[in-house]
């Protein structure tokens, strides 16, 4: 079975599924011990970065309920642009099923563009009480 992770290899010119959601440089803090970016970093990237395109749909808050099946493709090096964009996969009547992928690049090396990670994110719209609310219909 090929998935879009391993075919991604065979095209080309890959290039981000979505839009450009978020984008940040990689900081000494965000290193663990072998000197690469965390991946709970990362994961937590990916999760504002679908937060805000969930937001955007629900006009108002949302809560995160599920993570779907974080794949970390490659390791990022300290000093990287990690650019997160989002595709909103599903909106139902209180939830919102969103595509996040981590693209990175580091100018001083030269590097292209490449993918190293993509999930799965599931919100809930919430009130101002924390509960469950409807997505507004002209939302979906």
């Amino acid at each position: 079975m090929n998935t879009e992770s391993e075919n991604l290899d065979l095209d080309p010119n890959p290039h981000p599924d979505g839009e450009l959601a978020t984008q940040t440089i990689t900081l000494p803090a965000d290193t663990n011990q072998d000197g690469e970016i965390h991946g709970g970093w990362l994961a937590c990237q990916m999760d504002m970065a679908a937060h805000l395109a969930s937001s955007k749909v629900a006009k108002g808050k949302v809560a995160t309920v599920a993570i779907d099946n974080i794949s970390f493709l490659a390791p990022i090096s300290l000093g990287s642009i990690v650019g997160c964009y989002t595709k909103i996969l599903a909106v139902g009547r209180s939830s919102i099923r969103v595509s996040a992928e981590a693209w990175v690049s580091h100018v001083v090396k030269g590097e292209e563009w490449r993918k190293v990670a993509e999930g799965v994110f599931t919100f809930v719209a919430i009130d101002s009480n924390g509960r469950t609310r409807a997505i507004p219909k002209e939302s979906s």
